[in-house]
């Protein structure tokens, strides 16, 4: 692993302890839900959202341009966050960092676990890890990175950000 891997790795476990809710309802994932919507049709984005809670799909858009296809990659990539307990932007950079191949390496199945940027642990301050919010349909690191940008917002506005 190189220090850029492990500089990379570091920042992305900083996110997942950062960006923690201190409640978590179907209100909230309406709102969150209904943020990630709004900013994704601003920016024409043609992707899939899904917000899930202990594998209850509480929200879930597609907007223009996006699939069925992506439908498939969020419960494939929220699959991945439930097993392993983190993002899957992690989980893949984990084992490409480690010289793996996550669809060999995993020894998961394929069609039910895709470890690409897009999926993000809902982690609530008092029960760890549960749920996942999802988008689909750009580049893996613009997925996470939409996710995690507009959480970090989301939170911000609720005042629930930790400090670093």
């Amino acid at each position: 692993m190189t220090d850029a891997d492990a500089q990379q790795l570091a920042d992305l476990l900083a996110e997942e302890e950062r960006l923690v809710f201190t409640a978590f309802d179907h209100t909230t994932a309406w709102d969150l839900g209904s943020r990630l919507r709004t900013e994704a049709l601003s920016a024409q984005l043609p992707i899939a959202i899904s917000i899930r809670r202990n594998g209850q799909c509480l929200f879930h858009a597609a907007l223009p341009g996006s699939s069925a296809d992506n439908d498939g990659w969020l419960l494939r990539k929220a699959a991945v966050v439930d097993r392993y307990g983190h993002s899957s932007y992690f989980v893949g950079c984990t084992f490409r960092a480690e010289g793996r191949d996550f669809d060999v390496d995993s020894r998961l199945d394929v069609g039910a676990f895709a470890a690409h940027g897009g999926a993000f642990p809902i982690i609530l301050g008092t029960s760890g890890g549960i749920g996942t919010v999802a988008v689909s349909g750009l580049p893996q690191v613009e997925d996470h990175r939409f996710v995690v940008t507009h959480l970090e917002r989301f939170l911000a506005e609720r005042n629930q950000i930790r400090a670093r």
